[in-house]
């Protein structure tokens, strides 16, 4: 019976503070993006992301955030003979995560690793597969379970093949932590 309740009493525990260390959620939102080089002239393009995130607590205030996201960037063409340009991307941000207040308010900041997966352009705009970024900004845990985000994207290497053109996003999201 001894050993039952030791069993017990060490299962709980681990869940408790498994609870506390891991948070695993789901986000989505508007992309305001834009490229940004010497061969493009467009404005800012409104897409979208989604994707899910982990939590892992480290410090009192300092937590790692990698996530998996979904993201649609790109930038409007402002010519009416061209179509805009999209590029869509499996997005891997690695955040440190520090929090400003007691589990509120959070500064976010990190690499960001991007994957092509489609786009709409043609040869003179193809995009790179790969693209890396830091990203930085800021996260409020409304409740226990909801959070907003607001973050910068700047990408450090070139977006397309073909021209010298970086990727840049602002990232509005809406979040739901289970």
């Amino acid at each position: 019976m001894k050993k039952a309740i030791v069993i017990l009493i060490v299962l709980f525990g681990i869940n408790a503070v498994t609870a506390q260390t891991f948070k695993f959620g789901l986000k989505a939102g508007a992309n305001f993006s834009n490229l940004e080089g010497n061969n493009v002239a467009g404005s800012t393009y409104t897409s979208f992301h989604f994707g899910a995130l982990i939590e892992v607590k480290l410090l009192e205030n300092l937590s790692l955030q990698p996530e998996l996201v979904y993201s649609s960037q790109g930038t409007k063409i402002d010519e009416t003979a061209f179509d805009d340009i999209n590029y869509n991307y499996i997005t891997v941000p690695v955040l440190a995560k520090f929090y400003l207040t007691k589990n509120k308010l959070s500064f976010e900041a990190g690499p960001q690793f991007s994957f092509l997966v489609n786009e709409n352009v043609e040869a003179q705009f193809e995009g790179e597969t790969f693209d890396f970024a830091l990203a930085g900004g800021l996260g409020y845990n409304i409740t226990e379970h909801f959070l907003i985000q607001a973050r910068y994207v700047a990408g450090l290497t070139e977006a397309s093949k073909n021209a010298d053109v970086k990727n840049r996003t602002i990232q509005l999201s809406l979040g739901y932590r289970f």
